[in-house]
């Protein structure tokens, strides 16, 4: 694989995009309109600023090397024109995904493969609508790429074990560790983890049982933990948080709400916007 395109430039899409670029692929990141890709650009330069503080041997030209091997676009056909393998990271709607696939496959070329990083839907949920039922799995990555290299890789029912495998060496090659996961399982292997501890977290918030920062403190103190469940939910971005939890249960709908009125209607997004439920200003 030479040329990758990543669909969706929002906090992790932005990452996935980086990092490939970052391990010496030529990537496209594509997204719905210019305002979009310009907010993109700005991620791309902060991830830039990140891997030179954090990452061994970025400052020595390497992290402003990635950003050359980066293009844009608003251009679905042109950004897949010459794709390789398309690594979708759009929003966690399933009507949303359905649709950008309807759209894919039409313009992709034949021997591109897509992969999604859904990390709650099934591969079984979007592969009717990619057109290429051999071609298509699950590749999900956890936030922080660049700390937390991990990459789920979970196939459909007809996913062929040649794609399988070319998928495992690609990740491998940006520099991730990729899980295999065995059959389909909402959630994978992270999420499976740590959605049942974010949602009891979300839990103590909407019955009023504490706040925030007691929650992350005690989380944080008794198992010596780096952060608590809502510092989590800043980084992951409330807006993911609430996608995923309006389609739960009724307590994860309360928490929906929640999200919706206290914060997201304020425009505190999360790290990503400065303020979530901490500030970052």
């Amino acid at each position: 694989m030479k040329h990758i395109t990543v669909l969706g430039t929002g906090v992790l899409g932005s990452q996935i995009a980086y990092q490939t670029a970052y391990r010496g692929f030529d990537v496209t990141a594509y997204d719905v309109n210019d305002d979009a890709l310009a907010a993109a650009k700005q991620r791309f330069e902060k991830l830039a600023a990140i891997y030179r503080d954090q990452v061994a041997g970025a400052a020595d030209g390497a992290a402003d090397a990635a950003l050359g091997r980066i293009r844009t676009s608003a251009d679905l056909a042109q950004a897949v024109a010459d794709a390789d393998l398309v690594i979708e990271a759009v929003p966690e709607q399933l009507e949303l995904k359905r649709k950008v696939y309807a759209a894919l496959g039409e313009v992709a070329p034949a021997r591109t493969i897509f992969a999604t990083n859904s990390s709650t839907l099934l591969p079984s949920d979007l592969v009717g609508f990619t057109g290429r039922p051999e071609q298509f799995l699950a590749l999900h990555f956890a936030n922080e790429i660049w700390v937390h290299n991990t990459a789920e890789i979970m196939d459909a029912p007809s996913t062929d074990p040649a794609v399988h495998a070319a998928v495992v060496e690609f990740a491998e090659q940006i520099g991730m560790v990729p899980i295999e996961v065995k059959k389909e399982k909402s959630g994978y292997l992270l999420n499976s983890l740590l959605v049942p501890f974010l949602d009891a977290a979300g839990d103590l918030l909407v019955d009023g049982i504490a706040e925030p920062a007691a929650i992350d403190a005690v989380w944080r103190i008794g198992t010596g933990a780096p952060a608590g469940p809502f510092q989590i939910f800043d980084v992951v971005g409330l807006t993911t948080a609430y996608n995923i939890s309006s389609v739960g249960g009724p307590k994860q709908q309360a928490f929906a709400k929640l999200l919706k009125e206290r914060y997201i209607d304020q425009g505190k997004l999360g790290v990503a916007t400065g303020e979530g439920f901490y500030s970052y200003r």
